[in-house]
């Protein structure tokens, strides 16, 4: 069956140069984007249930946009102000980045990695008599905390935010030729959103092997799948499977 009409469950890019943009205008095709989870902070008060005293931490674990929000966000709720001696430890240069509309760049003690959490390990250790908070959502890939215990430094977590399941009752009549997941929630927002759904002839598309799994667990046949060495991106797998059946 050919293709015509893709849900992405993020959402929409920002940037102008979206690959994703690129894909509709070659392939004729229509994406839509909804995000099928989204991110609610936790309040100072629960934070502070956690036993999270901000002063206590000399330096602070930045794996994404919303823990620097977060962060800064539960820093002002509590009326702390961050001290510019405050080390910063971003994942990838994106995070660091926007770490800019908080701080003074130039001012500040910043270490960026270069894109997974593995590659910003090196950096901590050689830091490692620093006390480093780790501000994030309720949903933790293990292989961070693993990580930082392997290396002995003194952390702890901080559940800043969550990840909440999106409303998607207004989809129930909508129906799309491929539906796009990047996490095991999205699957999970799918069946909490839709206990009945039946995947006939839509075609389910994933990123990653944690959303694969999740996939299989909830009996989906996975048609289209990233990153694999001939397609390391989510579009580019789109758009060779697209170009496959679309053509017969």
């Amino acid at each position: 069956m050919k293709v015509k009409t893709i849900l992405v469950s993020q959402p929409e890019p920002k940037v102008e140069n979206s690959p994703y943009f690129d894909l509709e205008e070659k392939e004729k095709v229509k994406i839509d984007f909804i995000p099928f989870i989204h991110v609610e902070g936790v309040d100072a008060k629960e934070v502070r249930l956690q036993k999270v005293d901000l002063s206590q931490y000399t330096a602070i674990i930045l794996t994404s946009r919303n823990s620097v929000d977060h962060f800064f966000r539960i820093a002002e709720e509590m009326r702390y102000k961050v001290p510019d001696t405050l080390k910063y430890f971003c994942q990838s240069e994106a995070v660091a980045y926007y770490l800019q509309k908080y701080v003074v760049y130039r001012k500040r003690k910043i270490y960026v990695g270069k894109r997974t959490f593995q590659e910003l390990a090196p950096l901590i250790k050689k830091y490692k008599n620093e006390k480093f908070l780790l501000p994030s959502s309720d949903k933790l890939k293990p292989l961070i905390p693993d990580t930082l215990n392997n290396l002995k430094v003194e952390w702890k977590q901080g559940v800043f935010y969550k990840t909440v399941v999106s409303d998607l009752s207004n989809l129930r009549d909508v129906f799309y030729d491929i539906l796009v997941f990047f996490s095991p929630s999205g699957i999970q927002s799918l069946f909490e959103n839709f206990p009945d759904f039946k995947q006939n002839d839509t075609r389910i598309a994933v990123f990653g092997n944690s959303t694969v799994k999740a996939a299989e667990e909830h009996n989906l046949v996975v048609n289209i799948q990233a990153p694999t060495p001939e397609t390391p991106s989510m579009t580019m797998a789109l758009q060779k499977y697209i170009k496959e059946v679309n053509k017969k």
